[in-house]
């Protein structure tokens, strides 16, 4: 483990939560953490009623959630007989388990870029989707979508799709890994809030490059935002969404769109619009263990088998990287760049732990953190 001097920054841990308020008829609000905006929908497919509703004809840039559309275009006009080529059947895929871009630029271009949403709106009926703003026709990540037409496009594919559509998409969108194909870490919102099972469509837009995480480096910066002065969805705003089903029988849709103030890094994005997922009421779900994503300083600090320097190391946390915690305690003392600190952070994904001297907070334990 490195030793450096620690940053004097506050907590990247997150908003901590509040009381929950109560909305219309005494049923607990959706959590919004100051400074966002959301929309949501939560929909029961057993009854056909929502259970949560926030904004939901609200227009976002859709990000990676327009993936669903190109994947939907592309397999409507192969008609009912398709056969998926071998070399398409390994970029749908790709586009759908691993948020790929490049999979994705290459449906867009031979669909028509634009004319894809137009015929998609048409065949689907929905109401607050439009094609990328007039300037950015190959932008598909500019798409606007609402909460509201993102249920309507589940529903489809759920209920009314071929059968061998339902199965193609919903066995890629329950394959999702864990990394995406730009070596973003895509399990947030959904899987941070519900155990499986779950089957997810991520979208992310406007944090430039984040730091590294398990996931290693990111392979390239994506396209800038570009100016939002002519456009009339949000373009400049960071956008993080999660939707996807969940609960067995894919019981629950669920749908939740995020915008953050330009410059909100990654992990407060992520802390944010878990906290607005973890709120809702999904019918089926089981919660998952709480956790929360924090930043890192150092190079070369070591997970270990237990909390304590005498245990086998089991990884190495990327220099100035990014952790996910889910759980803290008192272990042997670390002292390293004048501090110390016998509180160790568990970190789910290496199955291990790190010593909390390396955490980016201020003090010796992690705000919001439970203990293990």
């Amino acid at each position: 483990m490195a030793a450096c001097v620690l940053p004097i920054v506050a907590s990247s841990a997150g908003p901590a939560a509040a009381a929950p308020a109560l909305g219309p008829g005494g049923a607990p609000a959706i959590v919004v953490p100051a400074g966002v905006t959301a929309a949501v929908a939560v929909y029961d497919r057993s009854t056909g009623t929502f259970t949560e509703q926030r904004d939901t004809a609200l227009q976002v840039r859709a990000a990676s959630v327009v993936k669903l559309l190109i994947a939907l275009d592309y397999l409507w006009n192969l008609g009912p007989d398709y056969t998926v080529p071998a070399a398409d059947r390994t970029r749908f895929d790709a586009m759908l388990r691993g948020s790929d871009d490049a999979a994705a630029s290459a449906f867009w271009s031979r669909g028509g870029g634009a004319a894809i949403v137009t015929r998609m709106v048409g065949r689907l009926g929905l109401v607050n989707t439009a094609p990328p703003p007039a300037g950015y026709p190959g932008y598909w990540g500019y798409v606007a979508l609402s909460a509201a037409d993102t249920v309507t496009i589940y529903r489809y594919i759920l209920d009314s799709a071929p059968a061998r559509v339902r199965t193609l998409i919903m066995d890629n969108l329950r394959a999702a890994t864990r990394c995406a194909s730009d070596r973003y870490e895509q399990y947030f919102g959904i899987p941070e809030a519900f155990t499986k099972p779950w089957a997810i469509k991520q979208g992310w837009s406007g944090f430039g490059t984040p730091p590294p995480t398990v996931c290693g480096a990111v392979a390239a910066a994506g396209a800038a935002d570009a100016s939002a002065s002519a456009a009339a969805i949000d373009l400049t705003s960071g956008a993080l969404h999660s939707t996807g089903t969940v609960g067995a029988g894919d019981r629950a849709i669920v749908v939740v769109f995020t915008l953050h103030p330009a410059g909100t890094s990654l992990v407060t994005a992520r802390n944010a619009l878990t906290a607005v997922t973890r709120s809702l009421r999904v019918p089926g779900a089981a919660a998952a263990a709480p956790s929360l994503w924090v930043g890192t300083w150092g190079s070369g600090v070591r997970v270990r088998t237990g909390p304590d320097t005498a245990t086998a190391p089991v990884g190495t946390v990327p220099t100035g990287g990014d952790v996910r915690v889910d759980c803290q305690r008192r272990g042997a003392e670390v002292v390293a760049g004048g501090y110390r600190n016998d509180w160790w952070a568990h970190l789910p994904e290496f199955g291990g732990y790190m010593t909390n001297i390396y955490v980016r907070t201020p003090g010796n334990t992690i705000p919001g953190v439970p203990e293990c």
